[in-house]
């Protein structure tokens, strides 16, 4: 995995709405990048909620939220829509991204192993440089614990 002090990987990616989104579009901005499973899961479902629920919080303090997951436009759409998300999501459907990232790897549920998206967050800051990073996160609560260590940061 990419490490406190590394600088952002370069992607593109579509959103929601089947917009192209480069990292460098979130140059000279304070951002969190979170990496989920899969929209519509239990766990993925209550982080998305409550960081839209705090997303205000995050836009007053100059912080921008992107999602990252495996799933492709259409799904993401659906569930912008539904769990009213007010911030971007992108659709990592080849991982490439997350493979940058290094949170694409083996899980394990139920005895049985997988490739997957393990759930992992990173703070960017203004030049593009991951100042905390978060692996194996547990969805509860974490919205909260992102935007106190922000604050604490800047």
């Amino acid at each position: 995995m990419i490490k406190e002090g590394d600088a952002v990987p370069k992607f593109e990616l579509l959103d929601s709405d089947g917009k192209s989104v480069k990292s460098t579009d979130f140059k000279g901005k304070r951002h969190v990048i979170y990496f989920y499973p899969k929209d519509f899961t239990p766990g993925c479902t209550i982080e998305a909620d409550e960081f839209s629920k705090d997303y205000q919080k995050f836009k007053k303090n100059g912080i921008e939220v992107v999602g990252i997951s495996k799933d492709d436009v259409d799904s993401h759409k659906k569930f912008c829509e539904k769990m009213k998300i007010p911030f971007v999501l992108l659709a990592d459907t080849e991982t490439d991204v997350a493979k940058k990232f290094g949170v694409w790897g083996k899980k394990k549920f139920m005895g049985k192993e997988y490739m997957g998206v393990m759930r992992s967050t990173f703070l960017v800051d203004e030049k593009g440089k991951i100042f905390k990073a978060y692996p194996n996160v547990k969805a509860a609560g974490h919205a909260k614990e992102v935007l106190e260590d922000f604050t604490k940061q800047f």
